[in-house]
């Protein structure tokens, strides 16, 4: 039986993969912070639920000690923890929304990667980190926080795998694009506040917001996610990167030079 552990795994896409890891063979300790869900999911067979608050260092530790009661080896970490809501860079409460996103997008991952090595280590493992498709394509207005997590998992993740390459250890990044998730309905929690508060950008959200409508409409479903996600982990030599139902809009607007881009965004919104 080979033992892994998956950040976010009571919950959204990290859920869906834990399960799917499991019908597959897979023993999982499925971390999160959610005791009802985990819970739940500790229903299932070949799961064992761990409280974990990534962004606590003592939260981890113990999650760590609670994993060696099990295994002394790991075949994967996979980092699937993560929140997302959107806000404005400029109103309301944007530094703590970005500071509580670093903690857990970015440094939760660092956390439990620095910690789980040496078991990753001593079972020939790997480490899978979920990114986002936000964290190589243009940054896109009210949503400024979550990707400039995006874009520091994506440094993160490419320096370690640079540095564990000497180890033997892969390290390989999932960049999802929009999948049907709750984390939708944070977003859209998120774009209300935005709206009902804000004291700049009325004009410009209400033009917006039938484009957000639309892109959460072209959702996909998490059956490709789990298909990436499976191969990262059985491939004796996945990929260094598994890009995943990437929007098409938001790669096309890769080919706009930015000053033209900035252009369009001001006749279409105003």
């Amino acid at each position: 039986m080979k033992y892994v552990l998956l950040t976010g795994g009571a919950g959204g896409l990290g859920e869906i993969c834990a399960r799917a890891l499991a019908a597959n063979g897979f023993m999982v300790f499925a971390a999160d912070i959610n005791e009802e869900a985990l819970a739940e999911i500790g229903k299932t067979e070949n799961i064992i639920p761990l409280k974990v608050d990534i962004t606590d260092q003592a939260s981890i530790d113990e999650a760590k000690r609670m994993v060696k009661e099990h295994t002394d080896t790991l075949h994967a970490v996979i980092n699937f923890a993560g929140i997302h809501t959107l806000c404005s860079m400029i109103e309301g409460a944007c530094s703590e929304t970005i500071e509580r996103m670093l903690r857990v997008n970015v440094m939760g991952m660092v956390r439990i990667n620095r910690t789980f090595i040496d078991l990753v280590m001593a079972g020939g493992g790997r480490i899978i980190n979920c990114s986002s498709e936000c964290g190589y394509l243009k940054p896109q207005p009210f949503n400024g926080p979550y990707t400039m997590t995006k874009y520091a998992v994506e440094a993160y993740n490419d320096s370690l795998r640079r540095e564990l390459m000497f180890l033997g250890v892969p390290v390989i990044k999932i960049q999802p694009g929009s999948f049907k998730t709750n984390m939708h309905k944070s977003a859209a929690s998120g774009f209300e506040k935005i709206a009902e508060n804000t004291q700049h950008y009325s004009k410009i959200l209400t033009t917006m917001k039938p484009m957000m409508d639309f892109e959460f409409k072209m959702a996909n479903d998490p059956k490709y996610i789990v298909d990436a996600v499976l191969k990262a982990v059985e491939k004796e030599h996945p990929h260094m990167r598994y890009r995943v139902k990437n929007s098409k809009l938001l790669r096309s607007l890769e080919l706009i030079p930015d000053p033209v881009l900035d252009l369009a965004y001001r006749l279409i919104m105003h």
